[in-house]
């Protein structure tokens, strides 16, 4: 039997519902090379004293195999079959996919062949997140850890039904308290939004080239910080102003002539 790492790592996956790491690929490897070289030891036949003997056709064969299985997989041996094998599934229109998580790979339904296993559960159909769900969701992943006040501040109205929406969904958890006034909670995402969002990390989150991370933390600070309007913020002419205090000003008492 020839190696092939993308078909054993497809059985892998196959096998259970549980997320596989490169580390639990790396160890089935070595697994496989301790048997392999128990298995060249001779073993006494069950009621005899005399080692089993086994026909050297067949020890070349075992020896063939084992020679092409590495000692060794690298973690970039790894992810180049999972994504071989990832693409190969897509261009074939296969009924499932490989999801790349934070604690491994999962092999998981296709999108477009999801309501067949939902119709068989008997489950219904998700829900998805609303507008403002889905705005505070980006707020909290690009922003974390951060405060419901800086939230409302970037959205401009209130986040708390949409925030207990996201921690209802455990995609939002919270992870703190801001050293501010009245230490308020502060909030980020977990790891079960990586999976919703097929990421591996938050690393690799799409660069926002509109506003730098410095820019929206100074429009914050401006929003939380009232300022004081006055006549000239206003567009108030001075001569105007000039006008305005003279007209408010008491008029000087006149003087009675004397008698």
């Amino acid at each position: 039997m020839e190696f092939n790492l993308k078909k054993i790592i497809k059985a892998l996956l196959f096998s259970t519902s549980e997320p596989v790491s490169i580390k639990d690929i790396q160890k089935v490897v070595q697994r496989y090379h301790a048997q392999a070289a128990a298995a060249q030891q001779p073993d006494l036949l069950e009621g005899a004293g005399e080692p089993a003997v086994v026909p050297p056709p067949v020890q070349e064969v075992i020896r063939d195999i084992i020679d092409q299985v590495p000692t060794l997989l690298t973690a970039t041996q790894i992810r180049e079959a999972v994504d071989a094998l990832e693409a190969e599934m897509r261009e074939a229109n296969d009924a499932c996919r490989i999801l790349q998580g934070p604690e491994g790979f999962r092999l998981v339904i296709s999108p477009a062949y999801a309501d067949w296993v939902r119709l068989l559960r008997g489950e219904p159909r998700p829900q998805r997140l609303s507008p403002a769900s889905l705005e505070t969701l980006s707020i909290v992943a690009y922003r974390q850890p951060v405060t419901r006040s800086e939230m409302e501040a970037i959205r401009g109205v209130s986040v708390d039904s949409a925030l207990t929406r996201l921690l209802e969904l455990e995609l939002v958890a919270v992870t703190g308290r801001a050293d501010l006034p009245g230490r308020p909670l502060q909030y980020g995402t977990t790891d079960k939004f990586l999976d919703f969002t097929g990421l591996r990390s938050l690393g690799e989150l799409p660069a926002s080239d509109v506003l730098s991370p410095a820019q929206i933390s100074e429009w914050i600070a401006r929003a939380t910080t009232p300022v004081e309007v006055g006549d000239a913020e206003v567009g108030l002419p001075l001569e105007d102003q000039s006008a305005a205090a003279v007209a408010t000003e008491e008029p000087p008492a006149e003087e009675k002539p004397a008698e």
